[in-house]
């Protein structure tokens, strides 16, 4: 290969690793024309296969600050499947496509700028599709707007009756209030009036007595001058 070859093609590659959501490198030691084909085929939109050079790949991932991610996982034979779609979805592809076909090695990775063992890559493709967890996301979110939606649904008719409890015991407090000065002044005059009988009782045996008193020298009187003229 040309310099200027390996040049574009390290300029291509950096590219790739810079604008890929991630990047599975694979061994493909004993795979043919057609099934790397067909691998690529069951990829489709969610990502590229590519036959690389491991020197150019190392270059590339160096400029594209993934030398640490990637350079261990460059020996052997070395394929790199780029994803730009949805990452679940390529993870299924390549791992289906090696239990079919065991000469594909998936050796590791780097999902969003951090590095996967092909473990966490096969426990990746255990994932519901993206398209699936939106809907479900979507379906959460709905529930609780519609939650949200009732609960604020029913705020005025709570503040209605709040109001309206409130509102009846301000009118309770006032009658209240009038029944019990009723009902204090109706015993201060039942008090009153019993002070008045009592002041009565004890004036009536004193008038008596006084009664008695100016009588009693009248009588005495009288009965002195019936005896002078006797």
């Amino acid at each position: 290969m040309a310099r200027a070859e390996k040049v574009a093609a390290v300029a291509e590659l950096t590219e790739r690793f810079q604008t890929s959501a991630g990047a599975v490198l694979t061994e493909y030691r004993g795979l043919t024309v057609a099934q790397l084909g067909e691998l690529r085929q069951s990829l489709g939109d969610n990502a590229t296969f590519a036959v690389v050079k491991n020197t150019l790949t190392r270059i590339a991932a160096t400029e594209a600050g993934l030398a640490a991610e990637i350079d261990g996982l460059l020996s052997g034979p070395s394929a790199i499947a780029f994803v730009r779609g949805d990452v679940v979805e390529a993870a299924k592809g390549l791992r289906d496509f090696s239990k079919a076909n065991p000469f594909l090695v998936i050796k590791g990775g780097v999902l969003e700028g951090k590095s996967m063992t092909p473990d966490e890559i096969t426990k990746l493709a255990d994932l519901e599709p993206r398209d699936v967890l939106m809907a479900r996301l979507a379906g959460a979110m709905k529930a609780s707007m519609s939650g949200a939606a009732a609960t604020m649904a029913a705020l005025p008719v709570q503040m209605a009756r709040l109001l309206a409890a409130l509102q009846a015991k301000l009118e309770a407090a006032p009658a209240a209030e009038t029944a019990s000065a009723e009902t204090a002044t109706a015993e201060t005059a039942t008090a009153e009036t019993a002070t008045a009988e009592a002041a009565t009782a004890e004036a009536t045996p004193a008038a008596d007595a006084a009664a008695a008193t100016d009588a009693a020298p009248a009588d005495d009187a009288a009965a002195a001058d019936d005896a002078a003229e006797a």
